[in-house]
């Protein structure tokens, strides 16, 4: 069994992103797991892209101040502005036990239409797997959730589970409870997504931090950490009892 921990980071508009670091790394240090997971732009708030674009750094940076979070664990650091010369993204890092990075993913479907990080940020354009105690996983953020096709190319990159970083707000909660079972069950893997609660720019926090079994059985919590154990065998248990992946015609 695998021991993840989702971590529902309530945001606040009058902290400062350095304290709010601070913050994280106390909470992240008592977490006893094997793989945690943090939530989407923590640590400028997902709704204060535009307002916080001074905070994005280069992605060295940003290893700097996470690699030494989780010793002896994998770590999701949820994401963070990254600066890469004149373009910014919704950037996310996994880090190894040994604070090595063992991949970054950058957010590939920008949320907004026509304003917040939809104007501001620059797309990422690679589907991304590692493995973690979960087995191959795949990375993917808070507004992806929304376009099944990119789940289902990471199922066929041969991902068993996905890990989803978000920063969804309450009047939209009710999607995000559905859509995460929905990409759970179509693709039957494990999907954990770790979401703020409090405030970010005014906007309420959904919380519902949630882990969606292969079978769509979700366990939601709004707890500061959601711990559960996994079995990362599960999956392949799932898909051989029912087996719908394999008649896939289009």
């Amino acid at each position: 069994m695998t021991r993840v921990a989702a971590v529902q980071l309530t945001l606040a508009d009058e902290e400062d992103p350095a304290a709010r670091r601070h913050r994280v790394s106390r909470l992240v240090a008592g977490i006893d797991a094997d793989l945690i997971l943090l939530p989407e732009l923590w640590e400028v708030g997902p709704f204060a892209v535009a307002e916080n674009i001074d905070h994005a750094v280069p992605l060295d940076t940003w290893v700097r101040h996470m690699s030494d979070l989780a010793p002896g664990r994998t770590l999701h650091a949820g994401s963070f502005l990254e600066r890469d010369g004149d373009d910014l993204y919704n950037t996310s890092v996994v880090f190894g036990p040994d604070g090595e990075v063992l991949a970054t993913y950058r957010k590939i479907h920008l949320f907004g239409f026509d304003t917040g990080e939809a104007v501001t940020l620059s797309a990422g354009n690679e589907v991304v797997t590692l493995e973690t105690p979960l087995g191959t996983t795949g990375l993917a953020t808070c507004y992806d959730l929304r376009f099944p096709e990119m789940f289902r190319e990471l199922t066929y990159a041969g991902a068993t589970a996905v890990l989803v970083p978000t920063g969804w707000p309450a009047a939209r909660i009710g999607h995000w409870d559905l859509l995460t079972a929905a990409r759970a069950t179509e693709n039957q893997m494990w999907l954990i997504g770790a979401n703020s609660a409090g405030i970010s720019n005014g906007t309420p926090m959904g919380g519902h931090t949630l882990v969606a079994d292969p079978w769509g059985e979700v366990s939601l919590s709004d707890a500061e950490v959601l711990l559960m154990d996994l079995d990362p065998q599960r999956p392949a248990a799932v898909r051989a009892d029912f087996p719908v992946l394999r008649d896939r015609r289009l």
